[in-house]
């Protein structure tokens, strides 16, 4: 018989989901990595664009008044054409078009996304390469841009940089974070922005691979259900700290992390502790 994912492997990768999914440090990494350090099977890319709901619900509840807002300016500047100036109504094309970019990536390399891209010694590469690009990015960057200055234009370089993190390893967040830093955003704008441009992309992929649950030898509903909300309540905690902790500090230590992070899978796949595959 099929070994079938229990509740302590739920419980395991929705921590894991919650406590990474935010930070620049590639949520999809840990779940392949710890799952390999476990001996578990890899639990599949439906699997974790399913338990990315659970986030996703966090940065609804965390936003909502923001998100609300934007929706409703949104909608009204369809028939009333002197709010399509306000920032929130524009705020909603922002996230609209920062979202193509990954929904056009997406379904052109969906296959390469679920098999071959799920590689250790690509997750490794990641890794450290995104973590040095993050690093140079929060060190020389000019952090003077705030929300008011985001445009068309923005909202598409925004959306490339989270096109990027189909690339197990590579993190939405830090891609998206990544790019605004480049761009001249402060860091604590490029993190807001980053979590609602996450939304509809989240939702879209959850909807297009939850199939796929059904017919995998190792994932079931259950467990992947327990998995989804254990991520939420971790995912809303993480969500809140980190806010507040980028008004005042840096992304030095999420560099130092990935990269070290990515060393030490390097050495791991090197000397045959863990296979890529």
């Amino acid at each position: 018989m099929n070994e079938q994912m229990s509740w302590l492997h739920a419980i395991v990768l929705g921590i894991s989901q919650g406590l990474t999914e935010f930070l620049p440090i590639s949520s999809t990494a840990h779940t392949l990595i710890i799952s390999k350090l476990l001996g578990w099977p890899d639990p599949g890319a439906a699997f974790t664009a399913v338990t990315q709901i659970g986030t996703e619900l966090a940065v609804v509840i965390y936003f909502r008044r923001d998100i609300m807002r934007i929706l409703k300016a949104w909608s009204t500047s369809f028939v009333k054409t002197e709010m399509r100036s306000n920032p929130d109504a524009k705020m909603g094309w922002y996230v609209i078009a920062g979202t193509i970019p990954i929904g056009i990536a997406g379904l052109a390399f969906k296959s390469s996304i679920e098999t071959t891209a799920r590689n250790l010694w690509l997750v490794a590469g990641t890794l450290i390469v995104m973590g040095i690009l993050l690093g140079v990015a929060d060190r020389y960057a000019k952090h003077t841009k705030v929300e008011s200055d985001l445009n068309a234009r923005n909202a598409v370089l925004f959306g490339l940089g989270q096109a990027l993190a189909l690339i197990p390893g590579v993190s939405r967040s830090g891609a998206t974070i990544t790019t605004g830093l480049v761009m001249g955003f402060k860091r604590d704008v490029v993190a807001r922005y980053s979590f609602l441009l996450a939304i509809p992309a989240v939702f879209a992929s959850a909807a297009l691979t939850a199939g796929d649950i059904s017919s995998d030898q190792f994932v079931n509903w259950p467990a992947t259900i327990v998995a989804t909300g254990v991520a939420f309540v971790v995912g809303y905690l993480v969500i809140s700290s980190l806010m507040k902790y980028l008004q005042t500090r840096t992304f030095l230590p999420f560099v130092i992390y990935r990269v070290s992070l990515g060393s030490l899978l390097v050495v791991l796949l090197a000397t045959g502790v863990l296979s890529a595959t």
